[in-house]
């Protein structure tokens, strides 16, 4: 069903007439609540141990993002996300507790890994809150897991359910919190670039009108 009829369909490529996801065309694609690049907001502050800061922003990024998915969950059901996908040529596989990769709709995709996650920022052994106690060694690469699943519910979002965000006119909240974790992301290399791929044209949107 489409909420918006002709004005909000997908818009037609000038090139060769291919329609583009919604999130691409404009003035969705650079509705934004900030002007300027977000490169200051995600430095590291001086005095500022590195691990307290990836902590803190994840803490952050988990809980602005599943509130984001929150706000579309109704429409994200098994008959109408019957995979985790991220548009018609991606899709993602849940590692099941036997190290076995299956396919499951993407609403119980999500509820894993905001569970999964939830759990791990719960976990004092990995996001101590006790005063001296220290990171694990392996904190950050625990940090690179969970910024590629936020990754993965960011474009399922983004390719799947980007007309229920412009109906709730929050297509600028969402783009600013993505660029704002893609900034994050790449200050301290916390996703990989192939990942990144189902949104690489978006991404370089968002540099080409200085966000990043």
């Amino acid at each position: 069903m489409n909420f918006f009829g002709s004005k909000f369909g997908k818009s037609k490529s000038k090139k060769d007439g291919a329609s583009k996801p919604l999130f691409l065309s404009q003035p969705f694609v650079s509705h934004t609540l900030v002007n300027g690049s977000l490169k200051k907001v995600v430095a590291l502050p001086k005095y500022v141990d590195i691990n307290e800061w990836l902590a803190v922003n994840t803490f952050d990024f988990f809980n602005y993002t599943n509130l984001f998915y929150g706000s579309v969950a109704e429409f994200c059901t098994p008959r109408d996300c019957p995979v985790m996908n991220a548009g018609p040529s991606v899709e993602y596989t849940w590692t099941d507790s036997q190290r076995r990769s299956v396919k499951v709709p993407a609403p119980q995709y999500v509820d894993y890994v905001m569970t999964w996650i939830q759990n791990i920022l719960n976990d004092e052994n990995v996001f101590p809150t006790r005063g001296g106690a220290d990171f694990p060694r392996d904190f950050q690469n625990a940090i690179r897991l969970i910024f590629k699943q936020l990754f993965r519910v960011f474009a399922h979002i983004y390719h799947n359910h980007f007309e229920k965000i412009l109906h709730m006119s929050a297509e600028g909240h969402l783009n600013t919190l993505f660029a704002h974790f893609v900034c994050f992301a790449r200050e301290f290399d916390l996703v990989d670039k192939k990942e990144m791929a189902p949104l690489a044209e978006f991404i370089s949107e968002l540099e080409q009108s200085g966000r990043l």
